[in-house]
């Protein structure tokens, strides 16, 4: 069967968030799956196959890490978008039937593909004990981001904070479910981009995941209620960077990208 590598938020090669794609006839065991993610070694490996005609969606879609598979992953939704209309194995918007229900990835003119995805749920907490020195910088405020990513959002003082952070993975592990998003405003609106982010998932087997578009779900809320706009352009400040434009409609957010196949290859097991 063929495998996919697709660098995923970003319009250049080596750039953006890998992730590996593989189109199936169903889905194997979970063993073999977590295996061929194991083996691709990327943030997330999508695996998808097609549904019959007339229902809800018309793909059915899972993600892996290499630890463990998720309930929610963007960079990887697109990168199977990209691959199905890329490859003309779809055409139109492509409805996918995930864990975190039906999701959308609809071509738009420009190339680009946007997601529909649910809005996470924001609740405010108290400061975790400790966060801050495996985080490395003080936090502002923490907030939990919901079921769906089990995040813990932490706004921190500026950009170049941000930027600069060497955490302690191991000792982030305790503070979420999943990982930590560490954010803050831009510090010059006109480069393009209105906030930062970085994100820490120790707990489903990445120190740091080059660019998170489940994280935006959480990010695009936060940020749109304090800058008072709901199209906003969050840019990942990890060492390979992407942009991610998200755009809130209540329950949902819109999450906007291209993405580039970079490697195309026979999967031989």
């Amino acid at each position: 069967m063929r495998i996919r590598i697709v660098d995923a938020f970003t319009d250049r090669p080596f750039a953006g968030n890998p992730a590996g794609v593989l189109l199936l006839d169903a889905f194997p065991d979970d063993a073999w799956l977590q295996n061929v993610a194991l083996e691709v070694n990327h943030a997330e490996t999508a695996f998808t196959h097609r549904l019959p005609a007339g229902g809800e969606a018309d793909w059915a879609l899972r993600w892996f890490t290499p630890a463990t598979e998720v309930a929610l992953c963007g960079h990887a939704t697109l990168a199977t978008a990209h691959v199905l209309t890329s490859t003309g194995a779809h055409t139109g918007p492509v409805r996918f039937a995930t864990r975190s229900g039906v999701l959308t990835a609809t071509p738009e003119a420009d190339g680009s593909l946007t997601l529909d995805f649910p809005t996470a749920p924001l609740t405010p907490v108290e400061i975790p004990e400790g966060v801050a020195g495996a985080l490395g910088a003080e936090p502002l405020g923490t907030f939990d981001t919901g079921p769906n990513t089990g995040d813990l959002l932490v706004e921190l003082a500026d950009e170049k904070t941000v930027r600069g952070l060497t955490p302690d993975h191991k000792a982030l592990a305790r503070y979420s479910e999943r990982g930590i998003i560490a954010t803050a405003r831009a510090e010059d609106p006109s480069r393009g981009y209105d906030f930062v982010s970085r994100g820490f998932f120790p707990n489903v087997g990445i120190d740091e995941d080059p660019v998170t578009g489940s994280a935006h779900t959480a990010l695009a809320p936060y940020w749109s209620e304090r800058l008072g706009r709901p199209v906003l352009t969050g840019l990942q400040a990890s060492r390979r960077s992407g942009l991610v434009r998200t755009e809130v409609r209540g329950d949902r957010t819109l999450l906007s990208g291209h993405a580039v196949t970079v490697i195309e290859g026979d999967l031989l097991v």
